[in-house]
């Protein structure tokens, strides 16, 4: 089933998300809802806050990546309750953009390589380290669990920038190729 997704100026974008339990109802489904959802709108990843819900669960799939990059493309993954452990120093820019803000993309620095440790969909532990561009997405998902968006990682100038974008997006100006729902 296709969900709408919750656009900037939304409350539950800025909740931090609540952890979930095994026996959390229709996991599955949600999952596969997150999914489909994230391929009808042309995404890479979701969290679950961009579907209106406050919990720690994401979803990320590069296999549109698969031509460019075979390591990318094989990367697929549903992440419960996931916990950043380690941040590298290095941080490199990257563009981004992000189904909740739909129209705006923006250079963001992000660290090159990453430690988390999340359960996976039949709740088994995972502690793993990414780097490039799987780091990157990663995070960017993994903000949104914490109430943060990428465009809170601009420069203040970009950010005064993009205030009446934002504005409009809030005010429900905005338009995008799936469903929204609007503050």
């Amino acid at each position: 089933m296709i969900l709408p997704i919750y656009t900037y100026g939304t409350g539950v974008l800025r909740k931090v998300a609540e952890p979930i339990a095994q026996d959390y109802p229709g996991l599955t489904d949600l999952i596969n809802n997150m999914y489909e959802t994230m391929y009808h709108a042309e995404g890479v990843g979701l969290a679950a806050p961009q579907i209106g819900l406050a919990i720690r669960l994401l979803v990320i799939d590069l296999e549109v990546f698969k031509e460019e990059d075979p390591e990318l493309g094989s990367f697929k993954v549903a992440m419960i309750n996931p916990t950043m452990l380690e941040f590298s120093e290095e941080k490199v820019p990257g563009e981004e953009g992000c189904l909740s803000i739909p129209g705006i993309h923006e250079s963001v620095l992000r660290s090159e390589k990453i430690t988390i440790r999340y359960y996976d969909a039949e709740f088994n532990e995972h502690v793993e380290t990414f780097e490039g561009y799987k780091a990157r997405v990663v995070q960017h998902e993994y903000d949104h669990l914490e109430g943060n968006l990428f465009t809170d990682k601009v420069s203040p100038i970009r950010r005064q920038l993009l205030k009446s974008k934002l504005t409009n997006i809030v005010k429900g100006k905005t338009s995008a190729n799936y469903k929204i729902k609007t503050a």
